[in-house]
């Protein structure tokens, strides 16, 4: 028997929106061939296994059913390396606004 996520777990599910024959036909060649799916993290309503059907209660308390993909998930995203262009415009706004007297 594969190992259970405790009830309550932070875990992250996933669901197929739509089939690949469902997309919008405006949707690249490339991106139409696989599945639209949604993914959602939220408390574990039950012990339940990963790739097993679950049922999570999310932060803002709705249930959403799908098949559990992960335990305790992690935020991993980023904005990337910072612009080099965009890094001088707040003390270039700020020297402009005192000019005006706007800012001290």
């Amino acid at each position: 028997m594969p190992d259970r996520i405790p009830e309550g777990s932070w875990v992250e599910i996933r669901r197929v929106v739509l089939e690949p024959g469902e997309r919008a036909p405006q949707v690249p060649e490339d991106t139409r061939r696989i599945p639209f799916e949604m993914r959602v993290r939220g408390f574990l309503e039950r012990a339940t296994a990963l790739g097993e059907a679950a049922v999570i209660v999310t932060s803002a308390g709705r249930r959403v059913r799908g098949t559990l993909s992960e335990a305790r998930p992690s935020y991993d995203h980023g904005f990337g390396p910072p612009i080099a262009e965009l890094l001088p415009i707040g003390n270039e706004a700020r020297t402009i606004l005192r000019r005006r007297g706007r800012v001290k």
